[in-house]
């Protein structure tokens, strides 16, 4: 049976290497401080794919009660829904700190919109996604409501073990897709894409046809998926999630709910999307990590991990717990790294008072041993370090870097391999 760690930490990875949480194996995680590369609100996803030509519902976007009722006149519409703007999920469930229950609401009356946002902005809205605090919620979405008549699920991402672009696509929508593909996996379609020569009219006109789309519609939704497609690799995504993926009792084939990852990689060619990234609701460690080009996940232990690498960093997380630790969190170095990175890693680890002792695991492939140790024992000294600190080291300069440790003269515990690490790093915090 995998380990808490390794569920969580098989969550990070998907993120790390681009992979679907359709084709991933849902586990079970305990307490995280979630990290995802770019955050967009529903209505700046929404944004994106209505200037796309992807057909979405008709919205404003509010700041205060006044512009809520204002929009919601605007849209003339029969039906209106109310939705809180966070990046959280279970937001119809969640509960403001005003005492509103429900992050999502329907009703008719514009006047209600105005009374239902003056008790959602400025308010915190906790779900079972946010802190038990929850999140500030600072804008509004007023949109159309349109009825749904049947709902599919369809979403591209970029996998590896297709080298490229995949549809997934199935019938049952408006549910977890992951439920779907556990208990009725002939409901799962996917098809491949060639990324050089693009997405065929056969290929999308035949996922319309596996999602159930009929007649007109089977065409209405074939343009659809190809504009979605386009609208991927136009903005360098590594998922587009469409859920539901719906058809109106008009006849209207409409995108009501999406999810868009980004290759963090594309940043330099992607400045105007990675400007939108809403940072507000991270971890005030996380955003400080990443002004250092440093990735950090939060956990709920306490022994820090420094690692180089998420793999590396599953790995470190699990052999504490297998040896009766509990990890805290665990810092990613990445691979060009420098000293001055070094040294604000282990500024940001001393800084968390559940930090108990911290190990280091390193594997120097493109990482130089000997930046680490220099990085190391300057950060020891100046932040006079006062937890039991572990230390294995591999691979390039490995030789001097021991040498920088071993004639630093700080209290630094060296390990053989990372088994040996993970013992010393668990019995430095049973000794306290």
């Amino acid at each position: 049976m995998a380990s808490p760690v390794a569920a969580q930490a098989r969550k990070l990875l998907r993120d790390l290497a681009l992979r679907p949480p359709l084709l991933a194996p849902r586990s079970q995680p305990f307490q995280l401080t979630s990290r995802r590369w770019l955050n967009l609100q529903e209505y700046q996803s929404k944004k994106l794919m209505s200037d796309n030509g992807v057909k979405v519902q008709r919205f404003f976007v509010a700041d205060t009660a006044n512009e809520a009722q204002e929009a919601a006149k605007k849209l003339n519409a029969k039906e209106i829904v109310l939705k809180a703007q966070i990046l959280a999920g279970g937001r119809g469930k969640g509960i403001f700190s005003s005492g509103l229950k429900g992050g999502v609401h329907l009703t008719k009356d514009p006047k209600v919109v105005g009374k239902l946002a003056k008790q959602m902005i400025g308010y915190n809205l906790a779900t079972k996604q946010t802190p038990k605090e929850g999140v500030k919620v600072n804008k509004v979405m007023v949109a159309e409501a349109l009825d749904i008549s049947r709902e599919t699920y369809f979403a591209i991402l970029m996998d590896r073990s297709y080298n490229g672009p995949v549809l997934v696509g199935s019938p049952q929508g408006g549910i977890d897709i992951e439920e779907v593909a556990a208990s009725n996996p002939e409901l799962i379609f996917k098809e491949q894409i060639d990324i050089i020569e693009g997405i065929k009219d056969s290929q999308a006109q035949r996922m319309a046809e596996n999602l159930g789309f009929l007649g007109p519609l089977k065409n209405q939704a074939a343009d659809q998926i190809k504009k979605l497609y386009n609208l991927f690799l136009k903005i360098d995504a590594t998922q587009v999630e469409v859920n539901p993926f719906g058809e109106t009792p008009e006849g209207q084939v409409v995108c009501f709910d999406a999810k868009i990852n980004f290759d963090d990689n594309a940043e330099f060619r992607q400045k105007d999307i990675f400007a939108m990234d809403d940072k507000s609701e991270n971890e005030p460690i996380e955003n400080e990590a990443a002004r250092y080009d440093l990735k950090y996940i939060g956990l709920d232990g306490n022994i820090a991990c420094f690692v180089n690498g998420a793999g590396l960093a599953m790995a470190t997380c699990d052999i504490i717990f297998l040896n009766g630790g509990k990890p805290a969190n665990f810092l990613d170095l990445g691979g060009g790294v420098k000293e001055a990175q070094v040294y604000q890693a282990f500024k940001l680890l001393t800084a968390d008072p559940k930090v108990e002792a911290i190990l280091v695991n390193i594997f120097g492939g493109i990482v130089n041993c000997a930046i680490i140790a220099n990085g190391i024992t300057k950060a020891c000294r100046e932040l006079e370090l006062k937890v039991p600190l572990v230390i294995r080291l591999e691979g390039t300069n490995v030789h001097e870097a021991q040498k920088i440790l071993s004639n630093s003269g700080l209290p630094i515990t060296s390990a053989i391999d990372l088994e040996d690490a993970a013992k010393k790093a668990v019995a430095s915090v049973a000794k306290k």
